[in-house]
């Protein structure tokens, strides 16, 4: 399976961005525990700029897409219509669980466009999306 993961705003800087928070693994850190951990074709992409986001969800020809769109998840129409454009199964992740933090982070505009999301397990979210995609790929 080919599996594209995007990551938005602001998650170049992990590692060093409040890793109280957001643990102390670099996106790099991710992208590797992925790679060693799963029998999958990956590619990764990161942008901070939501037009980028929407182009790489666009031109895709992956299996299966996992999105942390970090900030863009509370408020991008953009990303979620580009999602809605594609008949491709999208899993929605976060490092931390957003329904408990700030209010202004408790919505979601991906959420109930994506198949399944995973969220509060910092790198774990990532590899329960993985597994979702391969067991789903599975069953088709």
């Amino acid at each position: 399976m080919n599996i594209l993961i995007i990551n938005g705003a602001n998650l170049n800087m992990l590692g060093t961005r409040q890793p109280a928070l957001y643990g102390s693994d670099t996106l790099e850190d991710i992208n590797a525990f992925l790679k060693r951990s799963f029998d999958a074709e990956f590619e990764f992409f990161q942008s901070n700029h939501e037009g980028d986001i929407v182009d790489k969800i666009q031109q895709t020809t992956a299996d299966g897409v996992i999105i942390n769109a970090g900030g863009y998840t509370h408020y991008s129409v953009v990303i979620r219509d580009a999602i809605l454009s594609r008949d491709i199964p999208f899993v929605e992740v976060h490092l931390t669980n957003p329904k408990q933090r700030e209010p202004f982070r408790h919505v979601s505009l991906l959420e109930d466009v994506c198949a399944a999301t995973f969220a509060g397990k910092k790198k774990q979210s990532y590899a329960d999306a993985v597994e979702f995609l391969l067991n789903r790929g599975e069953k088709a």
